[in-house]
């Protein structure tokens, strides 16, 4: 009697995990009625986006290039120096903003919060001076100046690499 009954309850058990697998969240699925993404921008000194309505928002997440849509599941990235893109209609381009360094918090109620230390419209940098700042602070790395000034240098190379990487696309 009582191996029929644990027969019969080891048998409930498949359909049982099989609908807690089918509640887990995977990668972005269908949104909500509007169907956007809630953005919040914010550098120290202003906000870009304070919870504005978007379609989808792409970051330079450090361990990679990285989309959030609506629905998205929730994660905090480090963000790298890179291109913010904020397409914020279908069929529009976005708006692209160079950012140095931050984090984006993917939160589960669609809303995306983005705290950068610096952001600046892709538009307002020239090529030529980003390959003189570049070959400026490359120029303080050979050199025998200070480990302070050298770390510096390290960091300002790294930011106008990605500027030019910004730029080629």
């Amino acid at each position: 009697m009582f191996a029929s009954r644990l027969t019969s309850s080891l048998r409930a058990l498949p359909r049982q995990a099989s609908a807690v697998r089918m509640a887990r969240r995977g990668y972005a699925e269908a949104a909500g009625a509007d169907g956007k993404l809630q953005l919040s921008l914010v550098l120290p000194h202003q906000s870009l986006y304070s919870s504005a309505g978007v379609i989808q928002v792409n970051i330079p997440a450090a361990t990679g290039d990285m989309g959030v849509l609506a629905n998205h599941v929730a994660s905090v990235e480090a963000l790298r120096a890179g291109v913010v893109e904020v397409i914020e209609e279908n069929g529009q381009a976005g708006k692209k903003w160079f950012v140095s360094s931050g984090f984006a918090t993917v939160h589960g109620n669609n809303t995306l919060t983005i705290n950068a230390v610096e952001a600046y419209p892709l538009d307002n940098f020239s090529p030529e001076n980003i390959r003189s700042g570049l070959a400026d602070a490359n120029r303080v790395l050979s050199s025998s100046a200070p480990e302070s000034e050298k770390a510096e240098a390290r960091i300002e190379v790294e930011v106008y690499e990605g500027l030019q990487a910004a730029l080629a696309k």
